[in-house]
């Protein structure tokens, strides 16, 4: 199938915008979370998987609404920490919001809708994505609940390849499958990203340290998929505060394409591999692997690597 740019075209129903609905519950007490929130949440009833999303560098949860309304629309539960990416230790912060989860997730969710935390998952964009990777890896903080998936949206580990510019900790090692998550990985990339915007020196996803690394060093199973015609922040929502505008359109190479595509793409990936990987639903997640263009964004490098 081409492109889709009509919701009444599609017939791969991962890519569309799911039935159930959802609200965004910011937190307040008396559950206490040990950050600022933004819970993304169904309404209809129902016991739901759970992602823990952290954002990118200098950004905030808002910033990703349209792509988090979309991946909850499919019946997922997710919570987005604002975490301080400047002046904090983000890694023990990152945790300390999954052992939150056990206790003060629950009493916040809407009347009938559960959290299955037998069934929590891990992602991030950018900095946010090694976020994740670490905390799954148990890099400065160890958690009481396992992760069933971890995914990566363009993550990022350092400005270039030179150690003094790696981001703390430094995961990314060279070495094939070093990275032992214990749980399946998805690693979603994009084309533009290792390319530098306008009078900005060092690109935002620079190669060495973007998504070809993190799925290379990954253990398998592991998946990957690059959005060759976007860039590092065209999945973020199409109205942001000025300041993550600027960043965004400024501070990286952006696709010409409407973000639109890519958020419905990068959504759809997510709920696809994460059907097959939790429920064992497989065939949205097998279908995207033998035909690229049924997503509404340019695929290219897609692989999947069994156990």
């Amino acid at each position: 199938m081409a492109k889709i740019a009509d919701e009444k075209v599609v017939t791969l129903d991962v890519f569309q915008k799911g039935s159930i609905q959802w609200s965004k519950i910011p937190t307040k007490p008396p559950s206490s979370p040990p950050k600022p929130l933004v819970i993304f949440t169904p309404t209809v009833r129902g016991a739901y998987p759970v992602m823990v999303f952290y954002h990118g560098f200098l950004l905030q949860p808002n910033d990703y609404c349209d792509l988090l309304g979309h991946i909850v629309s499919h019946g997922f539960i997710v919570v987005a920490p604002h975490l301080n990416n400047l002046f904090s230790d983000e890694i023990k912060e990152a945790g300390e919001v999954v052992d939150w989860l056990v206790k003060g997730l629950q009493p916040l969710l809407p009347e009938k809708v559960e959290a299955k935390l037998e069934k929590v998952v891990l992602s991030g964009h950018s900095k946010g994505g090694q976020t994740a990777f670490c905390v799954a890896l148990g890099q400065h903080v160890k958690t009481v609940l396992k992760f069933s998936a971890v995914i990566g949206i363009d993550p990022v580990g350092g400005l270039t390849k030179c150690k003094v510019s790696k981001t703390s900790p430094k995961i990314l090692t060279g070495v094939p499958h070093s990275l032992d998550l214990k749980a399946p990985v998805a690693v979603i990339g994009t084309g533009l990203g290792p390319e530098r915007a306008f009078l900005v020196p060092l690109p935002c996803a620079p190669e060495g340290q973007n998504h070809v690394d993190f799925f290379n060093e990954s253990k398998p199973p592991c998946a990957h998929f690059v959005a060759a015609d976007y860039g590092h922040m065209d999945m973020l929502d199409d109205k942001t505060p000025l300041f993550d505008t600027v960043l965004s359109k400024c501070m990286c190479k952006n696709g010409k394409g409407p973000r639109k595509f890519m958020r419905e793409t990068v959504g759809g990936l997510v709920v696809a591999f994460l059907r097959a990987q939790l429920d064992n639903l497989t065939q949205d997640f097998e279908a995207i692997l033998n035909d690229p263009s049924l997503a509404p964004a340019t695929l290219v490098d897609v692989k999947y690597i069994q156990a």
